[in-house]
């Protein structure tokens, strides 16, 4: 997390010259040291709902249904909280703030976290309502990640293919193998350059940003709008 922080805020005052901006007409503030809060934390607030991984599956999709977004009936209790979490709390996130302790059933790649096993130790960073990175401890226990793959594979054979950031639809053999082999304490860490960007142009559309973007609409003649 301080090595996030200090990147953000340290490319921040290269290209602006200040840790202290103004996105889409509201103040940010990406100086360190950045908020720490789980998600259920950052859930209470903004909902007033005390829900974490162990309240009942059925509340849980009660709560997600209230938010307009679809409930899909194989979800289990940590694939709910965190669609809770994204539909009612994370685009209220002005931050920066890091977003800590994710479920494992979203997580498939991460470490069980040391407060409980259906948590795993992952973080966010979200800036503006949007998270700007993803981060977690590797899982290195080979029967812990073949039992997880095993899950995942039977959920994507089953018709559910929303598994999150860290997509498992298959066994992955070579990689159980080489982590029976060993494979030392490491973690990894993502940061959305795209995103980054928009927030040191204030820019609202990550298009905006994108060097060549497939998706922008082509003028007559062929030439991209905008390009």
């Amino acid at each position: 997390m301080v090595l996030t922080e200090d990147l953000v805020a340290g490319i921040a005052l290269d290209v602006v010259g200040t840790t202290v901006l103004e996105y889409q007409g509201r103040p940010l503030d990406l100086t360190p040291p950045w908020r720490r809060a789980t998600m259920v934390e950052l859930i209470g607030e903004a909902t007033g709902n005390n829900v974490n991984v162990r309240t009942p599956r059925d509340e849980l999709a009660q709560l997600l249904a209230s938010t307009g977004a679809p409930v899909d009936p194989a979800w289990g209790p940590g694939k709910l909280l965190a669609e809770y979490y994204e539909k009612s709390t994370e685009t209220e996130l002005w931050g920066p703030v890091f977003v800590c302790d994710f479920p494992q059933e979203v997580s498939p790649l991460a470490r069980r976290h040391r407060d409980g096993p259906d948590l795993v130790e992952r973080f966010e960073p979200v800036v503006a309502g949007r998270e700007l990175g993803n981060a977690f401890s590797e899982l290195i226990d080979p029967d812990d990640q073949r039992a997880r793959f095993n899950e995942q594979a039977a959920r994507h054979a089953a018709g559910d293919d929303d598994f999150g950031a860290d997509v498992t639809e298959v066994v992955d053999e070579e990689y159980l193998r080489a982590l029976e082999y060993g494979l030392p304490p490491t973690a990894g860490l993502g940061l959305g350059i795209d995103r980054l960007a928009m927030l040191l142009t204030d820019s609202a559309n990550i298009r905006e940003v994108i060097a060549f973007p497939t998706l922008r609409p082509e003028r007559p003649g062929g030439a991209p709008a905008g390009g």
